[in-house]
């Protein structure tokens, strides 16, 4: 896979620093004031584990992985428009909360994590608004929001790509790519489980590599069109009464 980087700005309660993120298309790493730090998530960057964590400046969750901050960055984002592909530019702000304590359940989560995305293309801004929770869901919003005819060439917009039926989509890089199994994934259906094993591997959903090629309308594998298409909301009329539980007999 290609590696690239990107450039943008990290900032905390102690200021801003100039942020440097490379990744080869599976894994993330990024530079902040000196120290490095990595992951397969932008919700699970982790310090270099031969720096001790009590020497960092900066908040880290209870698994070890960076938070309190706000990160923001650009990625290049080819934009195929009119049989020609432009050049555009993802612009990304994502703000990781404050560590929660721990819930009933054992769980641990942060007190907040909003993501915004906004493609800048040919004179026009494009935004991801604020209902959507992780990468796809921001890339196919925007995606709803362009020319018709146009589309986002990344791997997410691919034909060859597709998420695991057996778990849910993550914020970050959970695609999964079958650019070595073309024919078996186009043939699979929506039961991909046959062909699961022939996978080539994660991939993020911003990346791409020579062998992209749309994802047609009507949708391949588990996940089906990209961009899949809006919730239906049920109209209601009149007054709404949710059903009552029956009287008890006894």
């Amino acid at each position: 896979m290609t590696a690239e980087s990107w450039v943008g700005w990290y900032r905390d309660r102690a200021g801003t620093e100039a942020l440097t993120i490379s990744t080869d298309g599976q894994r993330l790493h990024a530079r902040i004031r000196g120290c490095d730090f990595s992951g397969e998530d932008f919700t699970g960057l982790c310090p270099d584990p031969e720096v001790p964590s009590d020497g960092l400046a900066f908040t880290l969750s209870p698994q070890g992985a960076l938070c309190g901050c706000v990160l923001e960055w650009d990625i290049p984002m080819p934009v195929y428009d009119a049989g020609v592909v432009h050049r555009a530019v993802l612009r990304c702000l994502l703000t990781l909360g404050r560590p929660l304590p721990v819930s009933d359940s054992g769980s641990r989560g942060l007190d907040r994590l909003h993501l915004g995305l906004a493609l800048h293309f040919d004179g026009a801004l494009y935004a991801s608004g604020h209902a959507e929770n992780d990468f796809a869901g921001a890339l196919a919003e925007i995606q709803r929001q362009l020319p018709p005819g146009s589309y986002l060439k990344s791997c997410l917009s691919c034909a060859f790509s597709d998420y695991a039926p057996t778990s849910a989509v993550g914020f970050f890089g959970s695609l999964t790519c079958f650019r070595e199994a073309k024919e078996p994934y186009r043939t699979a259906g929506e039961d991909v489980h046959g062909v699961w094993d022939l996978n080539s591997g994660p991939v993020q959903e911003t990346h791409r590599c020579p062998d992209f090629e749309l994802r047609p309308a009507a949708g391949l594998g588990h996940r089906g069109a990209f961009p899949p298409p809006r919730a239906e909301l049920i109209h209601v009329q009149g007054d709404f009464k949710p059903p009552q539980a029956p009287a008890s007999t006894a």
